[in-house]
């Protein structure tokens, strides 16, 4: 289940779950921005190619009427990917455990405004556990 830690300057959500899948496996779904909203209940569209330093176009389930600029701030495959924009970053990591990872997502947003528009801001905790599901889901599927 996710969990938030809120702080007057920022928020912090985080989720992780074991997928009995490939760390390639994993990897091949994070970085297939095309894919994202036929596997992924959170995401309407991503458009751009997720590599290193590229910018992308996310529109999310979250705040439909929104779309996020972001940049691929990490990008070392098949362990760590970060993109984000000057409020946040979202890290993805994948860790080998077994026959299969452990994949972590969190997120935090923040800054000395913060505490200004915090409230107006949705909890992401039902997101972030929708997508991990939807991810373990997927890369099972594949195994």
């Amino acid at each position: 289940m996710a969990k938030t830690v809120h702080r007057t300057f920022s928020r912090e959500t985080e989720v992780s779950v074991d997928i009995d899948a490939s760390p390639e496996t994993i990897w091949a779904l994070l970085t297939n921005a095309a894919e994202y909203p036929k596997w992924s209940s959170t995401v309407i569209s991503i458009d751009g190619e997720i590599a290193l330093g590229n910018k992308l176009k996310l529109k999310s389930q979250l705040d439909p009427k929104r779309t996020f600029k972001l940049a691929v701030k990490e990008f070392q495959p098949p362990r760590k990917l970060v993109w984000g924009d000057a409020m946040g970053k979202r890290t993805y990591e994948v860790s080998p455990r077994g026959a299969g990872v452990t994949f972590s997502m969190r997120e935090k947003i923040g800054g000395p405004l913060f505490p200004l528009f915090a409230k107006m801001i949705p909890s992401f905790d039902e997101s972030f556990d929708r997508f991990a599901a939807d991810l373990k889901k997927k890369a099972e599927s594949r195994s």
